[in-house]
Formats: C-alpha cells, sequence, structure tokens
C-alpha cells in the first residue's frame, strides 16, 4: 500500500477525525464523516432514495483500527458499522480540501483548529 494512503497519526476527538498525511493535515468533521458511510444498511437506504439529514452536532465516539487497511468509526447516534478505508478516508481528505479552498465553507472539513 502506497505511503501516501496511510496517514502517519491519528487524532479522535468528539467533534472531529484529524489525519496526519505524509502531505499534511487535515480534520475531518464527525457529522461529515457519518453522512459518507459506506455500511451495506447506509447504501441500501442511498439506492433506496432515502437521504437522510446528519445531525450537526453528532460527535464520534470510538474508533477501532481494522487491519491494516481502515478504521471502523463509533457515532453518538449508535451508528458503528461503517468501515472507512485509508483510500476512502484519504479521498474525504482531499475533497475537504478543495471544498474549504473554494468555498470557505465545507461539508467534511473542520472549522476549528484544535
Amino acid at each position: 500500500m502506497s505511503a501516501l494512503l496511510i496517514p502517519e497519526a491519528i487524532e479522535l476527538a468528539a467533534e472531529h477525525l484529524r489525519l496526519r498525511w505524509i502531505d499534511g493535515d487535515v480534520v475531518l468533521k464527525a457529522a461529515g464523516l457519518r453522512a459518507e458511510c459506506r455500511c451495506a444498511q447506509c447504501r441500501a437506504a442511498a439506492r433506496g432514495g432515502h437521504v437522510s439529514s446528519v445531525d450537526r452536532s453528532l460527535t464520534l465516539t470510538h474508533a477501532e483500527p481494522v487491519g491494516q487497511y481502515a478504521l471502523q468509526l463509533v457515532f453518538s447516534d449508535g451508528h458503528a458499522r461503517g468501515i472507512y478505508p485509508w483510500s476512502l478516508l484519504r479521498e474525504l481528505s482531499q475533497v475537504a480540501e478543495r471544498a474549504e479552498s473554494f468555498s470557505g465553507s465545507p461539508a467534511l472539513a473542520c472549522e476549528c483548529q484544535t
């Protein structure tokens, strides 16, 4: 696996997940990560046309490594099925960086600098 696809450090806070990639740090909001869940239940809901809104006050409660390829994130709404491969987290990091540079109001990137 490419070094670009594996973060050098991970910091879990209630409001966000900070990932230190080889080319810089990115902070992803908990609500944005929950909205991007790709578990079977969330995919089935999306295919069925069900668009659920994610409460902006949602928080991360736990993160567990899944082998060498992913993190399983647990959210304050009880959702714990999503496995977030490093490749997906890298993609979301790049989306957040682009959104922040274009709009100043990113969906995934956290405004906080903690």
